[in-house]
C-alpha cells in the first residue's frame, strides 16, 4: 500500500505523518510555488517523494491522479479536503467545545475544514451559530461561487496564501456555504500578512497567511462591523490552523512589505500589536483605512 496526496502543503504534511505512523510509504505532489521549507518538512515527516507540478493544487492533483496513482495498483488516494472522513475529523473541533459559541471563524481553501465545522455545529444543534468563511483575494473560489450562485473555477490562483489555493471548492462546501448562518469574507494578502505578525506580537504564535487571514478579522473593528450584535461577553472561536509554511524571516518580510495596511490602526495598550504597528495612528487619531476588504453575504 502506497499513499498519494496532492496538497498546497499542509494536507501533504498530514499524509506523510500518518503514513509514517502506519509504516507505509507516501508520495505528495505540490504546486510549483510551494516553498522549499514546506517540501523539506513533508520529506522530514516521512514522505518517500515530494513532487512539484503545476501552478496550483488543481494541476498538482490532476498529475497525481493520471501519472502516478493510475499506474500503481497498490496506490491509495488521500484527498486533502473533499471527503467525508476529512469533514468528520474537522467536526471534532466543535465536539470539543464546552459551550455554544456566538460565532466561528475559519479559512477556506477547498473547504474541508469548513464542511467539518458546519456538520459539527449541526450535530450539536447549533446550526444558528454564525460562521465566517475567510479567503484571500486571488484564492476566493468560494466567494466567487456564492456571488454567481454556481460552482465556479477560478482561472488561476494569484494569492500568496498557497494553502488556500483551490481554484474550485468542493460541492459540499458550496452547498453548506449557502446556509443562512454563513457569511463569506474576502481580505487582501496584505491583511492576511498583518494577521500573522499581529498574532505573533499579541499571542506569540507564528502562523502562515492561510491562517493569518482569519486572525485579521479580530483586529481594527472588522469583526464588529460584520457581526454588530457581538459584545465583550460574546464567545468567538477562531480556527488557528496552517502554521507550517512560515519562518521568522518571512514574517518580518511581511511587515516590511505590507506595513501600510495598518494605516487604520489605533494605539490601544490592551492590544500590544497596535503599539508596534509600522504605520499606526498619528498622535492617537485614527487615519483612513484603505485596505480594500470585500464582504458579502
Amino acid at each position: 500500500m502506497h499513499f498519494y496526496c496532492s496538497s498546497g502543503g499542509n494536507a501533504g504534511l498530514a499524509c506523510a505523518t500518518a503514513a509514517h505512523l502506519l509504516g507505509r510509504s507516501a508520495t505528495v505532489v505540490v504546486p510549483l510555488l510551494t516553498k522549499p521549507l514546506m517540501i523539506a518538512k513533508i520529506k522530514t515527516a516521512g514522505a518517500r517523494e515530494v513532487i512539484q507540478h503545476g501552478a496550483s493544487w488543481a494541476e498538482a492533483d490532476q498529475y497525481l491522479r493520471e501519472e502516478l496513482l493510475a499506474k500503481n495498483p497498490n496506490g491509495v488516494y488521500v484527498p486533502p479536503f473533499n471527503h467525508r472522513d476529512v469533514w468528520d475529523g474537522a467536526a471534532t473541533i466543535i465536539e470539543e467545545l464546552t459551550e455554544k459559541p456566538d460565532a466561528v471563524i475559519c479559512s477556506v481553501g477547498g473547504g474541508g475544514l469548513f464542511c467539518g465545522l458546519q456538520l459539527g455545529l449541526e450535530r450539536r444543534g447549533w446550526g444558528n451559530v454564525s460562521v465566517l468563511t475567510v479567503e484571500t483575494q486571488g484564492a476566493h473560489s468560494l466567494a466567487t461561487s456564492l456571488e454567481e450562485r454556481k460552482l465556479v473555477t477560478l482561472p488561476e490562483i494569484t494569492s500568496m496564501a498557497i494553502s488556500l489555493g483551490a481554484k474550485r471548492v468542493a460541492e459540499k462546501t458550496f452547498e453548506l456555504a449557502q446556509r443562512k448562518n454563513v457569511r463569506s469574507v474576502v481580505l487582501s494578502d496584505a491583511e492576511a500578512a498583518m494577521g500573522c505578525w499581529r498574532l505573533a506580537d499579541d499571542e506569540r504564535l507564528i502562523v502562515e497567511p492561510a491562517c493569518g487571514v482569519s486572525v485579521a478579522l479580530c483586529y481594527d473593528g472588522k469583526l464588529k462591523n460584520l457581526l454588530p450584535n457581538l459584545t465583550q461577553k460574546s464567545k468567538v472561536v477562531v480556527i488557528v490552523c496552517g502554521g507550517s509554511d512560515i519562518t521568522l524571516d518571512r514574517l518580518c518580510a511581511f511587515r516590511r512589505q505590507y506595513g501600510d495596511v495598518e494605516e487604520g490602526t489605533t494605539n490601544d495598550r490592551g492590544v500590544p500589536s497596535t503599539l508596534s504597528a509600522p504605520n499606526g495612528s498619528i498622535n492617537g487619531d485614527m487615519v483612513g483605512n484603505t485596505n480594500g476588504s470585500r464582504l458579502q453575504k
